[in-house]
């Protein structure tokens, strides 16, 4: 039989998670109840899901915090991150179907660290921040160096995710998020990416471009940021698109091939830069 522990506030389960390093950790189920159907659940649950501390959005002068337990229905819905965040209210629309929008969690994505993870190059690009919180006390980290490897990240055994803080793009920034998938919806991504393009004029002031399911982990895709600076938006979208082709290695698997994922993701990078051009 499995053990099950719901802590009442964030106090008693950083407790519990010091106490249970190896137990799982549950908010909306979306991973774990799926990942149960073909292992067993090591030691026990640590039940997250109505930890009012941890499900919260905040919005303040320069960034918004989204806390772990806020689910990508209040996080698509909420007027801020829709009119501020618009990348990430695009991720939360389009992950899974709506029960799983109702049920999976921002920190559950940021959790499992899984490359195809759709919301995780909006943090990248958007230069997000992870809040964690252990009997230790807190501490925060650049989701630009959060993910170490295939479904791994710098965060401790005994520590628990209590937020994302993410700054607001500033004037003159366009910022944008797109997936490739099977079918429009309800699908895992070939591909999938986030940029935010600083803008003066028509020309590239500098950009973040991010995309995910081309490697172990989400990326940033530094060769595009260095190609299209100081460029028009037209030749940034060809020199956007040469970057990434040399930029690569993405694998075959049962969604897609190598072959087929570079392009798309070449097409979308380059997308990013003409659909700038558009609204600029």
């Amino acid at each position: 039989m499995t053990s099950y522990l719901r802590p009442r506030d964030l106090e008693e389960a950083v407790v519990a998670r010091a106490a249970y390093p190896n137990w799982m950790v549950l908010a909306g189920g979306t991973d774990l109840m799926v990942n149960a159907n073909h292992k067993p659940i090591p030691g026990g649950i640590l039940d997250l899901w109505r930890l009012g501390e941890i499900g919260f959005i905040r919005v303040g002068d320069g960034a918004i915090a989204i806390g772990a337990g806020t689910t990508w229905h209040e996080v698509e819905r909420h007027p801020a991150i829709r009119d501020r965040l618009l990348p990430l209210a695009l991720a939360a629309r389009e992950i899974g179907a709506l029960q799983i929008q109702s049920r999976g969690t921002l920190g559950g994505n940021i959790g499992t660290s899984s490359p195809v993870g759709d919301s995780l190059p909006v943090l990248l690009a958007l230069d997000a921040t992870i809040e964690v919180a252990s009997v230790r006390g807190r501490r925060s980290i650049p989701y630009s160096t959060w993910c170490t490897g295939y479904r791994t990240s710098l965060l401790a055994s005994d520590e628990l995710i209590v937020a994302a803080h993410i700054p607001l793009p500033g004037a003159g920034t366009w910022t944008t998020w797109r997936k490739v998938g099977t079918r429009r919806a309800q699908s895992i991504s070939k591909v999938m990416g986030a940029a935010a393009i600083i803008l003066d004029g028509g020309t590239v002031v500098s950009a973040r471009v991010a995309l995910g399911a081309v490697a172990d982990r989400p990326i940033r895709i530094t060769a595009v940021e260095d190609a299209v600076r100081g460029l028009s938006l037209a030749r940034a979208a060809e020199a956007a698109r040469a970057a990434v082709r040399t930029s690569i290695q993405p694998i075959d698997d049962i969604r897609s091939t190598s072959v087929y994922r570079r392009e798309v993701a070449e097409n979308l990078v380059a997308r990013f830069f003409t659909s700038a051009a558009g609204v600029s």
